[in-house]
């Protein structure tokens, strides 16, 4: 059971180590400009070296370059001490004082030396280890110098990232460090269970480590990947907001060319090759969306049914209590139901401009609630291109004896200076 477990624990570790490197490759560039997050990196980085020694493939091909086991594992134990020392130092670059990071790169550096000082100091040896019987080699000493260190920096800063992480105003900051606490916590725990093992004999904790220091690389590799994960998210929803109002924005774009910045493109060269950074992309498609409504509303002939929410005498399907996340920003009404009638009276009004007919002033807003949120404005619009998109029939929309009855909704109004 016990060798299961190690097993088991081993070849997870290679997830974790390569999770480990993956977010060191993708968070160089960002976390090496900023010296807030420069330690975070590093710790990560360091960690990686060590995890990477600690397996068995590794090793070997390690101790093929350097022609020593010993030499491998005095690397391996003094990248995690390092990754100890850089942990303690991005937990104080935002909390501490200048001082107190100088004396802790003092710290580390000391520790650093001291295992090289007690190595040097031991008799002939190859390997680092803590048997099952006999002497630790190289010494207790030295065993004692690297998991204190360990467990010092473990325990500081899980309880500063979970303090800070409750905190935090940032979803994605309280993501990351409450995550980045989590993985340093079982660190802590893997040190503990070589500290009982170095102290008492016991080989209780042993088939669990590995499991334990695999769980801290997934989790540290998370917290360091969490801002790309989140722009990522952000990304794909910038980009889908592009795609599904691109058919609806360049038949309005059509019959009001005015309100545009640019030259209609492709649909597709618009997400391949966006000629803005997509979250400026998709807030200019929003931002010129509304202006061609406004544009195109005095088109709408005379005969358009009125403009209100819902038709007279019938029923929304797509109501919702007051209060949802449905109705949040949209003034009360439907989006649903506004969609659809907007929808109707956007194609009256696009084929009137198209044919040359005059505008015929119309004394009601498009809209008599309109969406008071960006996202509220996104989500109006979306489901208009959705409605446009479908010819608006009568089952998408509402139900009751005037099918044909027409409603509007007019997004909230956006600086377009931003974007000139």
């Amino acid at each position: 059971m016990s060798a299961d477990l190690a097993t088991a624990g081993q070849e997870l570790q290679y997830v974790g180590t390569g999770l480990l490197w993956l977010a060191v490759a993708l968070r160089a560039g960002p976390s090496l400009r900023s010296p807030e997050r420069r330690g975070l990196w590093l710790a990560v980085a360091t960690a990686a070296v060590a995890m990477t020694l600690n397996l068995p493939e590794a090793a070997r091909l390690a101790q093929r370059v350097t022609g020593s086991a010993h030499t491998t594992a005095l690397i391996r134990n003094l990248s995690g001490v390092l990754s100890a020392g850089a942990v303690l130092y991005f937990v104080t670059a935002t909390t501490g004082s200048r001082r107190l990071r100088n004396r802790l790169s003092l710290a580390t550096a000391g520790a650093l030396a001291a295992l090289v000082v007690l190595d040097l100091a031991a008799p002939p040896h190859q390997e680092h280890t803590i048997p099952h019987s006999g002497a630790p080699v190289p010494s207790t000493a030295y065993w004692l110098v690297m998991i204190t260190g360990h467990l010092a920096a473990n325990i500081s800063c899980a309880h500063l990232c979970w303090r800070y992480g409750r905190q935090a105003d940032s979803r994605s900051l309280k993501i990351g460090l409450s995550t980045f606490g989590a993985g340093t916590a079982f660190a802590g725990l893997f040190w503990t269970g070589h500290l009982a093992h170095l102290l008492t004999g016991t080989e209780a904790p042993l088939p669990y480590l590995p499991f334990l220091m695999a769980l801290h690389a997934i989790l540290r590799a998370t917290a360091l990947l969490t801002p790309t994960l989140a722009t990522s998210r952000q990304t794909l929803t910038d980009v889908t907001t592009i795609w599904r109002l691109h058919p609806l924005w360049r038949d309005l774009i059509e019959a009001a060319p005015h309100v545009a910045f640019t030259t209609p493109r492709p649909r597709l060269l618009e997400v391949l090759k966006p000629p803005l950074p997509y979250h400026l992309l998709a807030y200019r498609k929003i931002i010129e969306t509304h202006d061609a409504i406004l544009a195109l509303h005095p088109h709408t002939p005379p005969g358009t049914p009125g403009m209100t929410d819902a038709p007279a005498g019938g029923t929304c399907r797509h109501a919702a209590p007051a209060g949802t996340p449905s109705e949040a920003g949209t003034g009360g009404g439907c989006t649903e139901c506004a969609a659809v009638s907007l929808a109707r009276a956007l194609t009256h009004a696009r084929r009137a401009k198209l044919a040359g007919q005059p505008p015929t002033p119309r004394p009601e807003a498009p809209h008599p609630t309109p969406p008071t949120t960006l996202t509220a404005e996104t989500r109006f619009l979306l489901a208009l291109a959705r409605h446009y998109r479908a010819g608006t029939r009568p089952e998408t929309g509402v139900r009751g004896p005037d099918r044909e009855s027409d409603t509007t909704a007019q997004p909230a109004g956006r600086d377009r200076e931003c974007l000139e």
